[in-house]
Formats: C-alpha cells, structure tokens, sequence
C-alpha cells in the first residue's frame, strides 16, 4: 500500500506499492513527432551512461492531451512511467540522436 510523505514526526520520504523504484517523467517538445518520440523511449529503455541514465522498464505512457492519444506533430507532452533502480538525469536533447525532447522528472516514488 501506498504512504503519503509527511513532516515533522511523520513518515520520512516517499513510498509506493509500484516496485521498488517508480519514477514519473514528462517529455516535452513543440510539436514532437512519432520519431522523436520513440527516440526518447528507446533512450529510456537501452539506457546510455552507466550511473547517469541507466536502462529502464516503461510501464506507462499517457500523451497529456484531452483525448489521451499521441498526434505526431501536434503533441506537446507526453508523460513516462519507469521502473528500475538505476539513475535517470533530466536535460535536454533528451533520446538517442537529436530529439530536442526535455525531459524533467515529475515524482520519484522509492518503496522503503
């Protein structure tokens, strides 16, 4: 079961009944495409440098639009579940080859 973060005598941190690690990213560009896209989710998934963007399991994507679904060229943002206890580093230019993706890390879920 999931644990809210409180302070001062409550519980210290985050928890989640997600695994050990989940954390929730946002990948944003103007107008991103399907390939840019998946460039970031590979990048996601293969990882790059070991301790600073390790390889991950996604386990959700959700496209922040009304509908829920991905229009290559119109959408703006999509949302990124991973599990996995390697590092993530949010930047810029974000995927394998040139994405002009940003990716920013939303919540860090760690189970204790």
């Amino acid at each position: 079961m999931a644990g809210i973060a409180q302070g001062n005598g409550g519980k210290n941190g985050t928890s989640n009944g997600l695994g050990i690690r989940t954390r929730v990213l946002n990948l944003a560009k103007s107008n991103m495409t399907e390939v840019e896209l998946s460039a970031a989710l590979l990048y996601l998934q293969a990882g790059d440098v070991s301790g600073t963007n390790d390889a991950h399991t996604i386990v959700g994507v959700a496209p922040l639009t009304e509908s829920g679904v991905f229009t290559g060229g119109t959408t703006d943002a999509v949302q990124v579940a991973i599990q996995g206890t390697g590092e993530t580093t949010a930047g810029s230019n974000f995927g394998t080859g040139t994405t002009g993706v940003t990716m920013s890390i939303l919540a860090d879920f760690i189970a204790n």
